[in-house]
């Protein structure tokens, strides 16, 4: 039996307004091998809805790109498998974890985790529909009263033909709340002979090792963490702990904008649309912190750094403090000079003024981006 392309592989999540083909291809450049579209409703696109099937667009930099879908039908999830794959996907993912209650009410995304006998007669018809891998995206259940019962709809999954498994360690309640739970995602690795790839609250290369040694899950998926620290899957590929300067930072986030305007074009409609994500992205970056092994490898232990309150830092550079600042105002401010320089030296210089008259108070503790992540 061939090796499956998923094993030993850091795979993107979908995500919902953060994961367009400009990030992807960041990512890509930064280590990425695996990457997954933003969720497309099934639906939308047997509307054509021209927006919808710009989701099924991947960049030629992309090694194994795949499409995430929500639907709750069998045929029609059948229907959508075809034209992701015809429009080059790799693979297919059935989303069933997306919480978001604009996408449960329609019975998509996570509620098909109470009704593993349909999910299984999606899954089933997708296989069918294509011959690229098809992959289902889970989590731990539905509601911790409720119980789990990832075990049970992740058997359905396998017995129906999907070729992977991905859970997120939470239930749908918990949205992206409390740390995730490694030991449930543990479980339904030793209980499949599919491969299971385990998501929720990586951010160093020494927590993604910590967790693919003690799980066994045959590979881990980064949502948050790629969007705080792209340059992340680089950092577990290679086993070590890249800490860029401000300055560094700063580019990547100029490359960032550069991949945008190929993407989305030169529309009064792509300018709005690049000077909502880029304040949106950098609501993310801000977050970084340097976390080297020796000082955080054993609070990581007891609790996941993503979800740990750090430290803002004292006596920093003014860059590296405006980098840090969590106020949308000046994300919005670092967007707006970097959008109108002509170069990276001009955006750098622009920023680095920026910085020099940043009033305090910018704690770099921003509130959750809300604005619809779904890293299902």
């Amino acid at each position: 039996m061939a090796e499956s392309p998923f094993a030993g592989k850091v795979v993107l999540a979908p995500l919902t307004r953060g994961g367009h083909a400009a990030f992807r291809r960041l990512v890509v450049e930064l280590g990425a091998e695996v990457t997954t579209s933003e969720m497309a409703v099934v639906k939308n696109l047997l509307s054509n809805s021209p927006a919808e099937f710009a989701l099924l667009r991947s960049h030629p930099s992309e090694p194994f790109f795949g499409v995430q879908l929500a639907d709750r039908k069998p045929e029609t999830a059948a229907e959508g498998a075809r034209l992701a794959a015809s429009r080059g996907a790799r693979f297919v993912d059935l989303n069933c974890g997306c919480p978001i209650d604009a996408i449960t009410r329609k019975g998509l995304g996570a509620s098909l985790l109470r009704k593993p006998t349909l999910l299984a007669r999606v899954v089933t018809e997708m296989v069918k529909a294509v011959d690229v891998p098809v992959t289902v995206k889970l989590r731990l259940g539905w509601s911790e009263a409720k119980g789990e019962n990832v075990s049970e709809v992740a058997k359905a999954c396998e017995e129906a033909g999907a070729a992977a498994i991905g859970v997120h360690g939470r239930f749908r309640e918990q949205r992206y709340q409390k740390a995730a739970n490694w030991d449930a995602i543990a479980r339904v690795a030793s209980e499949r002979s599919v491969p299971v790839i385990g998501n929720g609250d990586v951010l160093t290369h020494y927590e993604a090792h910590e967790r693919w040694q003690r799980t066994g899950v045959s590979a881990l998926m980064l949502g948050r963490g790629a969007l705080i620290k792209p340059w992340l899957f680089r950092e577990i590929r290679e086993r070590r702990e890249i800490f860029p300067d401000p300055e560094e930072r700063l580019y990547m986030t100029w490359r960032l904008l550069g991949f945008m305007r190929e993407y989305f074009g030169d529309k009064p409609s792509a300018h709005r649309r690049i000077g909502e994500l880029l304040p949106w992205h950098l609501g993310f970056f801000c977050r970084y912190r340097p976390l080297p092994e020796a000082e955080w490898g054993e609070a990581s232990r007891r609790h996941p750094l993503l979800q740990t309150r750090l430290p803002q830092g004292e006596g920093l550079a003014p860059l590296e403090r405006l980098l840090r600042d969590g106020r949308e105002t000046t994300h919005r401010a670092i967007a707006a000079r970097l959008i109108a320089a002509a170069s990276f030296d001009e955006a750098l210089e622009q920023n680095r003024a920026l910085a020099a008259e940043l009033p305090p108070d910018g704690d770099g503790e921003a509130s959750e981006p809300s604005a619809a992540l779904v890293a299902g």
